[in-house]
Parts: C-alpha cells; sequence; structure tokens
C-alpha cells in the first residue's frame, strides 16, 4: 500500500483544520491579555463541538462495552498528537478504575519513544499500524480506536483495515466530517472544530476536543461495566494515603455514615470498596457479600437488586 495513494498536498490544505482562523490574524500584535482572551475564544467552542457528536461518541460506548464483556480490549491508535492522547487516556484507567493495564491500550506511530520525541514520518506509512495491532495480537473481541485530527493518516488507516479484516469493531474520531478515517470505521465520531488559533496546529482546539471525547469513550465504558455506583469510583485501591482517604470517603458517602465507621467496615474486607459497601448496605458479612457481588459481575446495582434485569 504505497504512501502516495493517500498523500494529496491539495486535498491536506483544504481540510478545515489546516484553514487560516480569520478571528487570530491579529494574535502576535495584541497584548498578552488580549491574546489569550483570544486563545481562550476559540477553545469555548470545543464544548459545542463534542456536543453534536454525542450520538455518535454513545455508539461507540455501546459498541466497546459490547466488546469487553466478551472479553476483549479497547486499543487507542493513533500518530502524533492523536497518538499522545490516546496513550493518556488509557494510561489513567488502571489507577481510576482498577482495570489490568492490558485491557485498555494505547499505541503511538513511532512507539514509546514518539512519546518525547517527533517521530513524523512513521505517520505516513500504513503498514506500521498494521503491525502495530498484529504486536498486541488483535482479535475479533476487541475493539480499535483510530484518532486524526485530518482524518486522513495512513497509519490510522492502515491500522483501521486491519481492525476490520481481523473482525474487531472500528471507530474513527476525527475533527472533519466525511474523513478518510472514516470510510474504515463501524462507527465515525467527527468532532469539527474548524480552524485552529494558530494555522494548522491540531494540538489546540482538535487536541481538547479528541481528550474530551476520549474521557467520555474510556468512562462511559466503565461506566456500563459497573466500575462506579452512582458517580463514585468503588473500583479505587487505596494503594497510598490518598486513595485509602478516598476509599473510606466513597464508602461513607455510598452507605450514608461517618468517616470512622466507613474506615472500619473497609477494614473488615481488607480495603475492597465494592464488598464495603454492600456490607454497609445490606448488613452482610464479607463472604456473603462477595458470594453477592460475584453472582453479579461485581456490579454493586445488580448485586442489591438481583431479581431486576
Amino acid at each position: 500500500m504505497p504512501t502516495s495513494a493517500h498523500f494529496d498536498p491539495n486535498l491536506l490544505g483544504r481540510l478545515p483544520t489546516e484553514q487560516r482562523n480569520l478571528e487570530t490574524v491579529s494574535i502576535d500584535q495584541v497584548d498578552t491579555l488580549t491574546m489569550v482572551q483570544l486563545l481562550n475564544a476559540q477553545d469555548a467552542t470545543v464544548a459545542g463541538s463534542v456536543e453534536r457528536a454525542l450520538p455518535d461518541i454513545a455508539r461507540a460506548i455501546d459498541a466497546i462495552t459490547e466488546r469487553m464483556k466478551r472479553s476483549g480490549r479497547l486499543i487507542y491508535i493513533g500518530a502524533g498528537t492523536s497518538g499522545r492522547l490516546g496513550v493518556l487516556d488509557a494510561s489513567e484507567c488502571p489507577p481510576t478504575f482498577n482495570t489490568d493495564p492490558g485491557l485498555v491500550i494505547g499505541l503511538i506511530a513511532g512507539g514509546d519513544h514518539a512519546l518525547r520525541h517527533p517521530v513524523e514520518n512513521i505517520e505516513d506509512q500504513p503498514e506500521e499500524g498494521k503491525s502495530s495491532l498484529k504486536a498486541i495480537h488483535l482479535s475479533a473481541r476487541d475493539a480499535v480506536v483510530g484518532i486524526a485530527a485530518s482524518g486522513r493518516t495512513p497509519f490510522v488507516i492502515g491500522a483501521l483495515q486491519y481492525a476490520r479484516h481481523v473482525g474487531a469493531v472500528t471507530i474513527s474520531l476525527s475533527n472533519i466530517q466525511d474523513s478518510r478515517i472514516a470510510e474504515h470505521a463501524d462507527i465515525a465520531i467527527a468532532i469539527v472544530t474548524g480552524p485552529e488559533a494558530l494555522t494548522g496546529s491540531t494540538r489546540m482546539k482538535a487536541g481538547t476536543a479528541q481528550k474530551m471525547a476520549l474521557n467520555m469513550l474510556s468512562t462511559g465504558t466503565m461506566i456500563r461495566l459497573g466500575k462506579t455506583y452512582s458517580n463514585l469510583m468503588v473500583d479505587v485501591q487505596p494503594s497510598n494515603e490518598k486513595l485509602r482517604d478516598r476509599a473510606i470517603r466513597i464508602v461513607a458517602e455510598a452507605v450514608e455514615i461517618d468517616h470512622d465507621a466507613a474506615s472500619n467496615l473497609l477494614d473488615v474486607p481488607a480495603g475492597k470498596v465494592k464488598t464495603a459497601i454492600l456490607m454497609g448496605l445490606l448488613d452482610l458479612d464479607v463472604r456473603d457479600a462477595e458470594m453477592r457481588l460475584a453472582s453479579a459481575d461485581g456490579v454493586i446495582r445488580a448485586a442489591l437488586n438481583p431479581d431486576q434485569p
């Protein structure tokens, strides 16, 4: 698959993300406060752009959740800023939701070296995208999110093509409508952010929009998997003093007891937040609480109401 088949400089120059922003043409001539006000005004448009993509984001969350319930993984793949944002979101899932590090994976063109150093030429090689997924043994159970602000990165296209071939669910995340990567996706998320404050600098509005969408994808999936109870992160592991205090506060909020009582309750199942909450809400001992959780696949609401579908 030759790179030249994917690169058209005329097309690239016409992309909305590459256009000049008429509202910031004097940004280098104004005082510093005005400068940052101009930047902030552009950032203020991002939430609205994300809002318009919410139906597709919701569809993607449901698709990812369905794959994870079948022992699948969520894999982000991109180049440059897009790749770094995917790696960031993936790396935050284990401490936030106590997931296995291999459950949500971030892949970037050029590998880990590219997280801190520019490796720009790799993004033009679709075979490298395919190879990155082959290296982690992609399967039909997985969900792959290809991220590219321009929607045309060959590395991402190659990855999505291979993911489709394997049978994984494919999701594209771009900042333009009708992108090239959307052609290879089962679900296309387009967050149209328009021209950047600095022409072509998609680490700005486009990157902010991608960060918001990725947060929704991972957080929404974890909520659907029962990693929360209400808006409490009940899978947190009290591995240091800060997290121990957070775990106590979560138990106290969920069971509606004071801090000391929550601390004592959490000590009984050796720091297991979900077990402590179920013990407190249903007046169970450790064994019965853990059995009930196990029968409900670890979902507190299902454990509280086992007869509801």
